[in-house]
């Protein structure tokens, strides 16, 4: 090393206690996914020594990554125990991906953008989740033939809850989702669903995310 090269592990490490743990997280399954992901393998080459920073960073094609807490704070709203199929909607880079692969039995991804899609394929395999199953298309759709979710975790600030993905939630499964009914500002929240026709809704604050959009969107 010449000595300007970040110690990423380090920078993991530091990044989990602070921002992660520090805020607030305690799934112990989320705070070690988090010290395991490689984040600075999902980041755009000229803002890897950013990688762990408090804040998004753009990705390309007007979208981003997401704040590290952010992630960790959906994830630990999924309250996954290890054996979940779960659907990741708005792959972005990956990186949400291959935390919730370090944690979930089986991961879905869906994103919508053909060149992210392409990025983020080559970026999980290259980090080591090839088992992450991806396709490019509409999100809003969920993925139908592999559903039911134990958990739905969607990237994307939503005009309202899909209902095209509350029917794809397995009965005890979580769809955690920013709200909002303007573009830009939403409030994350976390759908239960109780039973076939009942569902629990919890508010868990302001976000913001770029727009979810698709035909159960915005347009």
């Amino acid at each position: 090393m010449n000595g300007q090269v970040p110690e990423f592990s380090a920078l993991r490490q530091q990044m989990v206690r602070q921002q992660i743990a520090g805020r607030g997280i305690v799934d112990q399954r989320v705070l070690e996914a988090m010290g395991r992901v490689p984040r600075e393998s999902f980041v755009p080459e000229h803002l890897v020594s950013e990688a762990y920073e408090d804040y998004p960073l753009p990705i390309g094609c007007g979208q981003t990554i997401s704040q590290p807490y952010v992630v960790a704070l959906m994830a630990q709203l999924l309250a996954l125990k290890g054996r979940e199929r779960v659907l990741d909607i708005g792959t972005g880079s990956g990186y949400a991906a291959a935390v919730l692969a370090s944690i979930a039995l089986e991961v879905f991804s869906i994103e919508r953008v053909p060149e992210l899609a392409e990025l983020a394929l080559g970026n999980l395999q290259r980090a080591g989740f090839s088992q992450v199953r991806m396709r490019c298309g509409d999100g809003t759709l969920g993925w139908p033939e592999a559903a039911p979710f134990d958990g739905i975790c969607v990237a994307a600030g939503a005009p309202a809850v899909p209902e095209s993905l509350k029917q794809q939630l397995s009965v005890g499964g979580r769809l955690v989702i920013p709200v909002g009914s303007e573009q830009g500002a939403q409030r994350l929240v976390c759908i239960t669903r109780q039973s076939d026709a009942d569902f629990e809704r919890q508010d868990f604050g302001d976000v913001r995310f770029v727009p979810l959009v698709g035909e159960h969107g915005w347009s």
